[in-house]
């Protein structure tokens, strides 16, 4: 690179901090046959660029700050399917499985380091966190042993997100596993002509009392005009009721109870009542449940759904109402006005978030992180970000506390969480890379052969403990293998080979603890190498 190049680098910091993102993200979008390096382009870029020009620094403070915007809102996101997969007898088994994988892939780690001289112990501890693709595991080896971790990080990261890909592809390949099909996660309607005889007379109050969970009476069609439903109205002979639900199969089996399908009349006719979706930005509702809206009965309003990020909500009187949420009412035309004055209808409520309650969480998160705790043999040991995590998964699944509301719209949460880490992987790259390009040189074989075994191991492992052990179907197994290894790509890869809920619900059981593990187990044998 030319010198007078590099110098306007080294005098311009920031402009090459967002020079390596812009082309970290283009690089990382090239698709090949599904393969992509995603976020975690970055960090080659950086590396490259750090190379060609070793004069150039940035603080650290820069990068824990955005390893500190991911790992919270990591935790504000996953925080209460983590804390139900702990508490189901699934979500123990899949935790056992990648629990046990990663304590085979650290044992492999540390046999390597000592069967070869050459490896150094953080190098090859970087090679651990990226073949686990863990940037928060590479924080706890860089905080033990300075820049060379980056080096192991940066050459296992790429087989870190192909080879669990490709061990996943050829399993389902190979052995083609039965797949249930997705569930319904949209909300469907049912018109019924009532004619069955043992529902007639009956309120729509004790017909509704009767239904399943999720299944809803939303309105009735008498004398050619559209009703909201009301509890104290008797059923009569010639009513159409509008039953709605998610689980399309059991909506149609509920409404059979009452009659025949006779699709059309009431959808048709909105001369009484009309369909709309409001967003909740009403400071007063946030945080509510729904048990506790109280709509005004002059705007003869039925709310019939409620949607959050992409999917659709069972209406369950202690659902709670975020920022963001869509909610789906069925009401005279007149009532919306008013109905949009309640809820507060404003799409800025997608990206809204308390600054009070990061402010608060993370001080709490950090103080956590920072007290040490006596070990046996160790001495002294904090969680550090560890900690931070840990907390942000309580405060996600607790979603607010009195005045403080810790959960945040999703898609927010994606900006902050991405932000955070794109931040960081450009940091330790720009960082790293003067160390980089002669450690390649020198070992760069022997941290491919080392980052290969050691997500070879970790997903062999979990894969075969979850089937074969825990017999649990292969759809969940592909989601804890992408929480075990930690990357979305491969997420992403799973819910294209098991279309059906079980990859997500596995990943969000599994990330989170094994996060905290890494980087417990990277802090640990820092500890006792010192």
């Amino acid at each position: 690179m030319p010198a007078y190049v590099g110098h306007f680098l080294t005098v311009q910091p920031l402009l090459a901090l967002f020079l390596t993102i812009a082309a970290g993200y283009l690089l990382g979008a090239v698709n090949i046959k599904g393969f992509a390096l995603g976020s975690g382009a970055v960090l080659f870029v950086g590396l490259g660029l750090g190379a060609a020009v070793p004069t150039l620094s940035l603080p650290p403070l820069l990068g824990n700050l955005g390893l500190l915007l991911f790992l919270y809102g990591v935790g504000i996101a996953y925080g209460a399917q983590f804390w139900r997969g702990l508490s189901s007898a699934d979500g123990a088994r899949a935790n056992i499985a990648a629990t046990t994988a990663v304590l085979c892939a650290l044992a492999l780690t540390l046999a390597m380091v000592h069967w070869m001289p050459a490896l150094g112990l953080g190098e090859a501890l970087g090679a651990f966190a990226g073949a686990g693709t863990s940037t928060a595991a590479l924080q706890a080896a860089l905080t033990a042993f300075g820049t060379g971790p980056a080096t192991g990080y940066s050459v296992a990261y790429p087989l870190g997100v192909a080879v669990p890909i490709l061990m996943l592809g050829l399993y389902n390949a190979l052995r083609k596993p039965a797949i249930a099909a997705r569930a319904a996660s949209t909300m469907h309607v049912e018109e019924i002509d009532v004619d069955e005889f043992s529902v007639l007379g009956m309120t729509l109050g004790e017909a509704a009392r009767r239904l399943p969970d999720g299944i809803t009476i939303a309105a009735i069609r008498r004398g050619h005009r559209n009703l909201v439903a009301e509890e104290a109205t008797r059923i009569e002979t010639g009513d159409v009721l509008l039953v709605t639900g998610i689980d399309q199969a059991l909506l149609h089996d509920v409404a059979t109870r009452f009659g025949r399908a006779h699709p059309g009349r009431m959808l048709r006719d909105r001369s009484d009542l009309d369909y709309e979706r409001f967003f909740i930005s009403s400071p007063a509702l946030i945080g509510q449940r729904l048990s506790a809206l109280a709509i005004p009965a002059a705007l003869n309003a039925r709310i019939l759904h409620l949607r959050r990020s992409d999917a659709d909500l069972p209406l369950t009187a202690e659902r709670i109402l975020e920022a963001g949420d869509r909610i789906g009412v069925l009401a005279p035309r007149a009532s919306f006005p008013a109905l949009r004055q309640l809820f507060g209808d404003s799409v800025r409520s997608t990206g809204d978030v308390s600054y009070i309650g990061i402010g608060v969480g993370v001080t709490l998160g950090l103080g956590f992180g920072a007290i040490h705790w006596p070990l046996p043999l160790l001495g002294q040991v904090s969680l550090g970000f560890a900690g931070l995590l840990l907390v942000a998964l309580l405060l996600g699944w607790r979603r607010s506390s009195g005045p403080f509301q810790w959960a945040m719209p999703i898609s927010a949460n994606l900006v902050l969480r991405n932000f955070g880490l794109t931040l960081f992987l450009a940091v330790v790259g720009l960082s790293s890379g003067a160390t980089f390009a002669a450690t390649i040189a020198a070992n760069g074989l022997l941290y491919l052969l080392l980052g290969s075994a050691i997500v070879a191991v970790l997903v062999a492992v979990t894969m075969a403990i979850a089937l074969l052990v825990f017999r649990l179907p292969f759809d969940s197994v592909a989601g804890i293998v992408a929480g075990a290894t930690g990357n979305p790509a491969i997420l992403a890869f799973a819910n294209r080979i098991a279309p059906t809920d079980r990859p997500d619900i596995g990943y969000a059981m599994i990330f989170p603890s094994m996060t905290v593990l890494k980087i417990l187990l990277v802090q640990l044998v820092g500890v006792w190498a010192t």
